[in-house]
C-alpha cells in the first residue's frame, strides 16, 4: 500500500510542476515555461553558484535558448523527495557552436506549486 501511495503522490504535486515546465520547455512555450517559476526564482551552479534571480532575468535566458536550432529535454530519471524533484535530463541544444547532448542532474526545489528554485550539476 505505501508504495501505491508514494507514485499517486509523485504523480502530483512537485513533480507535476516538473513535467509542465519541461513539456513547456520541449515545446518551446516561453510562457508556459515561465509560468512554472516563482516570481523570485533562483538558478544555482553546483555547488551553489548563483548564475541567476529573478523572473525577468530567468525570461530574457531562456527566450535567447529558446532560439536554438535543436532544442529538446528529458528526463531520463526522477526522485522526489517532499518538494525536491530530482532529475537526470538529457538535453539537446544545438545552435550557434553548441551541441549536445548534454547529462545534467537538476535540483527543482517547489514552493507553492511554483519552481523557487534550480540546482544544475554538470559534468566538469
Amino acid at each position: 500500500m505505501l508504495a501505491a501511495h508514494a507514485i499517486a503522490e509523485a504523480a502530483t504535486g512537485p513533480a507535476l510542476v516538473a513535467d509542465r515546465q519541461l513539456a513547456a520547455y520541449n515545446a518551446r512555450d516561453l510562457d508556459a515555461f515561465c509560468a512554472c517559476f516563482a516570481d523570485d526564482v533562483e538558478v544555482y551552479d553546483f555547488p551553489g553558484a548563483l548564475s541567476l534571480k529573478g523572473q525577468a532575468a530567468f525570461r530574457a535566458r531562456y527566450a535567447e535558448r529558446f532560439k536554438a536550432e535543436r532544442l529538446e529535454a528529458i528526463a531520463m530519471h526522477r526522485a522526489v523527495i517532499g518538494s525536491r524533484v530530482i532529475d537526470h535530463e538529457r538535453v539537446w541544444l544545438e545552435g550557434r557552436g553548441k551541441s549536445a547532448p548534454v547529462d545534467l542532474v537538476v535540483i527543482y526545489t517547489v514552493r507553492d506549486d511554483l519552481i523557487a528554485r534550480v540546482d544544475f550539476i554538470r559534468e566538469g
